[in-house]
């Protein structure tokens, strides 16, 4: 593989250009792999940026020299990778916190959210910014990158229901017959509640039902179409449920096994440790796989499909199991 190399040398003084210079390397994307030597894979982007801070560095009284390379001894191309990646994942994990904490303080807000709709909105552009520099210079894409994604489109999302902005259709036939041989509507590039929300449809409500990935939370729906984890949708959040609970209310009330999915759905989801079930982790793990090894909607709706079977099997012997236990000792 090819690479551009910079190695330089910058004065002690002032100590503002060493911190100046390490910035903007910083904000390029380079990675250090010896000290005073970074590196980017050979692009013309990174010769542009990189031959600026060259200039830069002379001209501010340092020593710099740009080469193109290809490593032979000493590292390896995979570990140089391994650095961008190291180096673009620490990115992302920052993103999520931030975006945590601002979904925190929206969801506990409590004096009304039409005080701080500007805070938070102003908030979750600024997150969006901070992502789109990052995606930028993410060379070598890690998965926290699809993750950092469906988290902020479901901060956005939320914030637009908490705020009421649009009138959230929660009109849900009791008929399933009505729910048949329609187009399922939701938004693409999607993650853990409408994963695990196209999986009940599949398995409680249409068996053959199709599915339709769009890229706007606002989307208009036709008669023969079902919307559902969007703001304004016929299945959605309400109030402290995500789509997953108000399916499984709706469709699979009684159903034990369901309701121990629907509250590890519900954790993950709303990031809010309500119920703390063991095997939760675990689930949000898997989920993590999916989106890493994939960007198909319907292949992670698959693959999803697999694992919810598996976990719904699991809770029901494990039921089961307790009942004779039960029944024994009466």
């Amino acid at each position: 593989m090819d690479w551009l190399l910079l190695i330089h040398q910058i004065p002690a003084k002032p100590t503002y250009f060493r911190a100046k210079i390490w910035r903007r390397l910083q904000q390029i994307g380079a990675v250090p792999v010896k000290q005073a030597a970074y590196a980017m894979p050979r692009q013309e982007q990174a010769y542009e940026d990189l031959s600026w801070i060259v200039k830069e560095i002379i001209e501010g009284g340092g020593e710099a020299i740009l080469l193109e390379a290809r490593l032979q001894e000493g590292l390896s191309d995979e570990q140089v990778i391994n650095l961008f990646r190291e180096a673009r994942k620490r990115d992302y994990e920052k993103i999520v916190l931030e975006a945590n904490e601002l979904l925190t303080q929206c969801r506990h807000n409590t004096s009304g959210l039409s005080a701080h709709f500007l805070e938070y909105k102003i908030g979750l552009t600024k997150l969006r910014k901070a992502f789109a520099g990052i995606t930028a210079i993410d060379f070598f894409p890690v998965p926290e990158q699809e993750k950092v994604e469906a988290t902020l489109t479901d901060m956005e999302t939320i914030l637009q229901q908490k705020r009421g902005q649009h009138p959230t259709v929660m009109h849900i036939p009791a008929n399933k017959a009505k729910l048949t041989g329609k187009f399922w509507v939701t938004r693409a590039n999607v993650y853990v509640d409408r994963m695990a929300s196209a999986w009940f449809i599949q398995r409680y409500i249409d068996d053959t039902a199709l599915f339709r990935f769009v890229a706007t939370a606002e989307y208009i729906s036709t008669p023969e179409e079902i919307r559902f984890d969007m703001p304004i949708g016929e299945f959605t959040h309400k109030g402290n449920l995500c789509t997953f609970e108000v399916m499984a209310h709706t469709f699979g009330e009684g159903d034990l096994a369901l309701e121990q999915l629907a509250r590890m759905i519900h954790d993950i989801d709303l990031k809010d440790d309500l119920y703390n079930l063991p095997e939760t982790d675990g689930l949000h793990a898997l989920f993590d796989g999916i989106v890493a090894v994939t960007n198909d909607d319907g292949e992670r709706i698959r693959q999803a499909g697999v694992i919810l079977d598996g976990m719904l099997a699991f809770f029901r012997h494990r039921k089961n199991k307790s009942e004779e236990v039960t029944d024994g000792k009466g």
